[in-house]
């Protein structure tokens, strides 16, 4: 079945207007015509069957008949990740998403280097992996804030996962014994994080050194690798 993120109110009898590159892919990708079901999510009323009922010449309008799947809660973890170059970055929020991230949010270090970011190219990534994978809502992609200033911020009830490439840290195993609750993922840059932030980091009431292993990981492996360790550790994979 066809699924579209469509972020407009859905209930029983609503008519929902896909925007015109979703009406092309419906008509010209898909082929599908007027009665073809599709389904439909927006973050906030579950996933719904729709129907085609009309297709004009700007686009198709679609009609929400009855709910499939009510909504459900994602898992409370956030990935900060470091800004890498586009192929990784775009692994990393592809890869996040399907794994059950609530939030991604981007970062930069003192051993970030300057990228040219697309935000809507990321945002895009996200909307079409939640669509693959039946999630029922997409992660938002924050623009970049420097790291020292969201520690600054730090909401202390969230635990952040950080993940030291220099070893000496527990395996993820610690996961268990820290417990459920709001979390976040600290993934750092390519260049891993300096002395000055790794030291501040390992002072931090709230954070959890662990190690993801023996050898050196790329910053989208190292994402992909953590959430899911997290995941299975106290992630909702027993759903």
């Amino acid at each position: 079945m066809t699924r579209l993120h469509i972020p407009q109110p859905l209930s029983e009898g609503a008519p929902v207007a896909p925007s015109l590159d979703q009406s092309r892919y419906l008509t010209q990708v898909m082929r599908l015509k007027a009665g073809d079901a599709v389904h439909v999510f927006n973050g906030a009323d579950g996933e719904w069957r729709c129907t085609i009922a009309e297709v004009l010449k700007k686009g198709v309008v679609l009609r929400a008949e009855a709910r499939v799947r009510d909504q459900i809660t994602p898992p409370d973890v956030h990935l900060l990740i470091a800004v890498v170059k586009k192929a990784a970055l775009e692994f990393a929020v592809e890869k996040a998403t399907e794994l059950g991230a609530a939030r991604i949010r981007l970062v930069t270090t003192a051993r970030t280097q300057p990228q040219h970011l697309r935000l809507d190219r990321l945002d895009a990534i996200a909307v079409e992996s939640a669509e693959q994978t039946g999630r029922l809502d997409v992660p938002p992609v924050d623009a970049p804030a420097r790291l020292d200033a969201l520690l600054a911020d730090w909401d202390p009830s969230r635990r952040l996962m950080f993940c030291d490439e220099t070893g000496g840290a527990p395996a993820t195993g610690a996961l268990i014994e820290a417990g459920t609750g709001p979390w976040a993922i600290l993934i750092g840059p390519e260049g891993g994080f300096s002395p000055e932030e790794r030291d501040r980091l390992r002072a931090l009431p709230f954070t959890l050194a662990v190690s993801l292993g023996p050898r050196v990981l790329r910053a989208d492996t190292a994402a992909t690798t953590a959430l899911t360790l997290w995941q299975a550790a106290v992630g909702d994979w027993d759903r």
